[in-house]
């Protein structure tokens, strides 16, 4: 018996992919595709399924992040699989935390996805060990602490030093001082070049949680 597949995915090409992948393999069966993670948990209480491809970011913001953690609460049993091409930051560790079994980035060269499906099935957890490497101005994304990135997430909302202190819990002096640190690394003269760059480059992103 085919493992039934739903692929959540709002790009054409990638949906394609995932799409040729699961008809390729006797072992899976393509149920359906959306474009919306948060029609997500609906299609998972009204058919059979199996395992999810399930991309981050979704149509309308919606986040596969979200639809998964709700429909792990509701269908512990089903397995998904978070696929992306952003290297955010805390994506990994969101996803080991809600108890995403897998996690596969686009780009990767070391396990197809069919793979990746295949031992996800077969109850392995298959995630890598680090975000993809990624340039930014002097610096690459490697070289920040995980504090630095979450105040250079904070700064992509336009908040004041203080808000952002606030919401972190932690001083504005601090906040000031892990702006100052990643300024020195990425060699960028403001904060909104530094801010631009990184959020165009995946690195950090504000997304809305449920």
């Amino acid at each position: 018996m085919a493992y039934k597949v739903l692929i959540v995915e709002d790009q054409d090409i990638p949906r394609a992919f995932f799409e040729m992948h699961v008809n390729a393999s006797e072992d899976f069966e393509h149920v359906l595709s959306i474009s919306n993670a948060s029609a997500a948990l609906s299609v998972c209480q009204n058919q059979k399924i199996d395992l999810i491809l399930m991309d981050v970011m979704t149509e309308l913001g919606h986040s596969g992040l979200d639809a998964a953690e709700t429909i792990k609460e509701d269908h512990p049993d089903i397995k998904i699989i978070i696929v992306t091409s952003m290297p955010e930051y805390s994506w990994l560790s969101r996803a080991r935390k809600i108890g995403v079994d897998s996690f596969w980035y686009k780009d990767s060269h070391k396990e197809s996805i069919t793979e990746v499906m295949e031992r996800t099935m077969a109850g392995e957890n298959i995630y890598p060990d680090e975000t993809p490497l990624i340039h930014i101005g002097n610096a690459t994304n490697h070289e920040f602490t995980e504090r630095e990135l979450d105040v250079l997430k904070e700064l992509t909302t336009g908040d004041t030093n203080a808000e952002i202190a606030e919401r972190l819990c932690i001083s504005v002096a601090t906040v000031k001082t892990h702006i100052q640190h990643l300024m020195d690394k990425t060699g960028f003269k403001t904060r909104t070049e530094l801010v631009a760059e990184a959020r165009g480059l995946g690195i950090v992103i504000k997304t809305k949680h449920k």
